[in-house]
């Protein structure tokens, strides 16, 4: 049994942070009812036509839950979803625009007093107060916020990250938030709200760059997939024309991929790069070095040499390469999932579980278990097929 086995979260969700932090959740077990906009759904739906005609962003962050489709505007739709969160719900997730939860009458002010042990988990770009609550907030423009376009890229050009960083920083804050909160429900019986902010999210998986640049220091500079502050560490070419990943991390690996990586044992010692700081400043006179060096090598051959010399090495993999990566086909890290168009592979949680393995259920259509909780809340089919006709559901 999943450690989150009867709980259930009602979410208003569209895009990456909320569905993210919610297939979490159902994977730990909780039942998750996404409630989306009849005929549209959450518009992540759209983003893409990648897997099968669906879209990767959804596709990747809803499996595992139930979808519930509600025209919130209407009245009789707003009484299903009261009904629902009231007598249902221990935990209410929304990333609706800045205020539409509040509204709706879903906030947890005018919630809790009706049901004082309900959890409610806002994600928003800004969060619920300060001059940038009202604005609205994409991905790109929270890594821009935050600084991380700033430090990304290179000296030329600013770059945002290749996934979602935004996102994803928040609905892991999230996630652990209410996992947190239903700890403290169990010990005290009371709910709370928990106010999830991207900006502080991402800012907080910033702190390296901000230290390094503390009390007005020059902020790490953009060296594409170097290492800002440590060399030799970032990708190489070889002489086959791939390259090599390889990250140095102290003075006795920097004497070791001399001697055994290199085969250049006196450059150890070279007054030029005895020190990580002066290698760092001299990055083009040893990065010609070390290009020189690896130019009669495969990059397979510099692997094993990195690999016998115990230095970190790593492949810059497609994503091609990802799908049938040997580590996690040995480790038995991929799994099936069932799609409204057929099954798809997917990566099974990070973790390890003796007991309580994640759940990894379909992906769901949109509306398809509309008709079977509106049944447990207690509507026959006449009234469903009239709110239907309605447009409510």
């Amino acid at each position: 049994m999943q450690p989150l086995h009867g709980i259930t979260v009602v979410t208003l969700e569209h895009a990456i942070a909320a569905p993210y932090a919610t297939r979490q959740l159902a994977e730990l077990g909780a039942r998750v009812i996404k409630i989306e906009r009849p005929g549209a759904g959450d518009f992540a739906r759209s983003y893409d036509t990648r897997v099968r005609g669906q879209s990767s962003h959804f596709v990747w962050t809803n499996r595992s839950k139930e979808s519930l489709t509600l025209d919130i505007k209407q009245e009789a739709a707003h009484r299903i979803l009261q009904q629902l969160v009231l007598d249902h719900a221990d935990v209410l997730v929304q990333n609706l625009a800045p205020g539409a939860a509040a509204r709706l009458g879903l906030s947890y002010e005018a919630l809790a007093p009706r049901k004082p042990g309900l959890i409610v988990c806002d994600i928003s770009g800004y969060g619920a107060d300060g001059p940038y609550r009202d604005k609205k907030a994409y991905d790109l423009l929270i890594q821009s916020e935050a600084g991380l376009v700033s430090v990304t890229g290179t000296e030329e050009v600013p770059s945002k990250a290749g996934a979602s960083m935004a996102d994803i920083a928040a609905g892991m804050f999230a996630t652990s938030s209410i996992l947190s909160a239903l700890m403290h429900r169990q010990q005290t019986g009371q709910g709370q709200r928990i106010d999830i902010s991207m900006l502080e999210a991402l800012t907080e998986w910033m702190g390296f760059p901000l230290y390094y640049a503390f009390d007005g220091a020059e902020p790490p500079a953009r060296t594409g997939a170097s290492h800002a502050t440590i060399y030799p560490y970032g990708p190489f070419q070889a002489g086959d024309g791939h390259s090599v990943m390889l990250g140095l991390q102290n003075e006795r690996e920097w004497k070791l991929f001399c001697d055994k990586v290199l085969l250049q044992p006196e450059l150890a010692t070279d007054a030029r790069f005895c020190t990580n700081a002066l290698r760092s400043a001299q990055r083009e006179q040893l990065s010609a070095l070390i290009v020189q060096a690896f130019s009669s090598l495969s990059a397979a051959a510099i692997a094993r040499r990195l690999d016998e010399a115990g230095i970190a090495n790593g492949q810059v993999n497609t994503m091609e390469q990802v799908w049938r990566h040997p580590q996690l086909a040995a480790r038995g890290r991929w799994r099936e999932v069932g799609t409204p168009q057929g099954p798809v592979p997917a990566l099974l949680p990070p973790g390890s579980w003796q007991r309580g393995a994640p759940r990894m259920d379909p992906v769901p259509a949109l509306g398809q278990h509309t008709d079977a909780i509106l049944q447990e809340l207690g509507y026959g089919p006449a009234q469903i097929a009239q709110l239907r006709a309605d447009g409510a559901v």
